[in-house]
């Protein structure tokens, strides 16, 4: 797809913002990018306005690409989708080539699970003899794989709530919603508006295409979910037609490819990555990849997410820092059987309902440790369990090292956002890991 001398105007510099604008450059644009920093990473070819947002170059764009921290609601996007300006995430941005060039859209969305998922979708493609192209809202933005040159046999896409305000002509072969609990309610205002949030994920794919949903109560509340008016078949991810699970047998119906796959091989622990490894399975079986080519025995853990980090003394210290929000650590908790010392805090977010976590804390946690601008409030609500408030996530490692005995799990899943001491979850859970290590030399 050509923009030559198009005028396109790229919104947030963050690492998918400054992909979508070396995407824009290298199909002929002419690219100005634009970000509230100063100091706001520089694209060579482009024309920088950095420090404000100027909405003369929102109206006078041909189009705007927004980077998925920016909401759909801020003024200049209003300004420019008044003027009949185009308004694309970048996901929905890239997501034309990619469709254009035939290669079939594996997309993952959901309040928890949607990057395990995603990584295991990639996992067993490449395990199957398939290329795959993995990223989205999972590291690597997919304006990459555009820039790329590469034509993989799939793309395989973690899609958040934030990229779908903006969903353009997204148009995947296979996509699920896995499920919905309470979180970006700062930016969404409403569980009903983030869940129909989510299901854009559906809007506008083809009859060619599958969409998955969760039934229970408890991953689609209030049946909040729904297919909506998508021309794709509808399935379940815990019913059918869809898949369901029995002991160590997933049954498919209702698929391109329908039968059993022997669950059995997983090595992972938890009832969750049972549940991410069906949808997994699912979603490629609906990309075209038959049953048989599946081995489940290939899935690993998703760096971040209860992944062990550290041994010593026999004590195991977790890192789950992808747990940012409620729901989310309440998995990594019910994952481990383990006497348990929980690290809990960060940066909170509205809406978050801590009391929530009691449950799952009463079951084997010896003690939780709450850290960060959000531990006194953590701290607040939780009953039951021995509670110790501190200031920073190493303070908090190191009261954990104190207090550890043999066979205990040290474990950090925050149940919040990262953004009060670091930059993201990766570099909070890369911290607790070198901490885990220097304090139990």
């Amino acid at each position: 797809m050509s923009l030559a001398g198009q005028r396109v105007l790229v919104m947030g510099m963050g690492r998918s913002g400054v992909s979508a604008a070396r995407c824009a450059l290298a199909a002929g644009a002419k690219v100005t990018v634009t970000d509230m920093r100063e100091d706001a990473p520089e694209v060579q070819g482009a024309t920088h306005i950095y420090g404000e947002h100027r909405e003369s170059d929102f109206t006078g764009a041909d189009l705007v690409v927004v980077s998925p921290g920016i909401p759909a609601a801020a003024a200049p996007i209003i300004a420019a989708q008044a003027a009949g300006v185009p308004v694309l995430s970048e996901l929905a941005f890239a997501s034309q080539w990619v469709q254009a060039k035939g290669i079939p859209i594996i997309a993952v969305t959901g309040t928890n699970g949607k990057s395990s998922v995603t990584w295991f979708i990639g996992q067993l493609l490449e395990a199957a003899g398939y290329s795959a192209f993995v990223g989205g809202n999972l590291g690597t933005a997919l304006s990459e794989l555009v820039t790329s040159g590469e034509r993989p046999d799939y793309a395989v896409v973690e899609v958040s709530s934030y990229q779908l305000e903006l969903p353009g002509t997204f148009a995947p072969t296979s996509a699920a919603v896995l499920n919905l609990a309470p979180d970006h309610l700062g930016r969404h205002g409403t569980m009903e508006n983030y869940g129909s949030t989510k299901t854009r994920i559906f809007g506008q794919m083809t009859s060619a295409g599958f969409a998955a949903l969760p039934h229970g109560d408890d991953t689609n509340p209030s049946g909040m979910l729904t297919h909506g008016e998508t021309a794709a078949t509808a399935l379940w991810l815990d019913r059918h037609p869809g898949v369901t699970q029995n002991d160590d047998t997933l049954l498919l119906q209702g698929t391109p490819d329908d039968g059993t796959v022997d669950l059995s091989p997983l090595r992972l622990l938890g009832t969750h990555n049972r549940q991410n490894a069906a949808a997994s399975v699912l979603l490629c079986v609906c990309a075209g990849v038959p049953r048989a080519a599946l081995n489940l025995a290939v899935l690993t853990a998703l760096p971040h997410r209860l992944e062990p980090v550290h041994t010593a003394d026999e004590v195991t210290w977790v890192n789950d820092s992808k747990a940012t929000n409620v729901d989310a650590a309440m998995v990594g908790i019910a994952g481990i059987s383990a006497p348990l010392i929980v690290l809990l805090g960060g940066a909170g977010k509205d809406g978050s309902d801590y009391a929530r976590l009691n449950e799952a804390l009463s079951r084997n946690t010896r003690r939780v440790i709450c850290f960060g601008a959000a531990g006194g409030d953590i701290a607040s609500q939780l009953a039951g369990v021995d509670v110790q408030t501190v200031g920073t996530m190493a303070d908090a490692v190191s009261a954990a090292a104190a207090s550890a005995r043999a066979q205990d799990v040290v474990l950090l899943s925050p149940a919040c956002a990262s953004f009060d001491e670091f930059q993201n979850f990766e570099e909070r859970g890369e911290v607790f890991a070198a901490l885990a290590r220097e304090a139990a030399t």
